[in-house]
């Protein structure tokens, strides 16, 4: 990613109750790194649970790739995940309970990455 690489910001709601809503921004998420922007998946919601290392294996494949393959690639690649510190006590979970390069995020952290972003898009 370049130093002055357009930051895109992906918001998403759906967790594995909804595996094609939920692998969706994970796909435009990748795709915005492949094109070298800074790109961010913010988590909120039930979508907090993706971030826990033991849930991504019930999260259904899709009819292109799996959860697993697209948040490997994500991570790889560059992509930063934030996952919504209130979504997380509202559902009892830790900082520990998710994987290690999940970023639990305060809501005026994300604010401000949302202000310093080019697009939002929220699924």
């Amino acid at each position: 990613m370049s130093e002055t690489a357009e930051k895109i910001i992906y918001v998403t709601t759906n967790g594995p109750e909804s595996p094609e809503k939920a692998t969706l921004p994970f796909k435009l998420a990748n795709a915005g790194l492949a094109l070298d922007l800074d790109v961010v998946l913010a988590l909120q919601g039930p979508a907090v649970y993706l971030a826990m290392p033991g849930m991504i294996p019930h999260v259904p494949d899709t009819n292109t790739s799996s959860l697993k393959q697209m948040l490997e690639v994500f991570v790889e690649s560059g992509g930063r995940l934030l996952v919504c510190i209130p979504c997380m006590e509202e559902r009892n979970l830790k900082a520990t309970d998710l994987i290690e390069q999940a970023v639990p995020t305060s809501g005026s952290a994300l604010t401000e990455e949302i202000l310093s972003a080019k697009a939002i898009l929220t699924y």
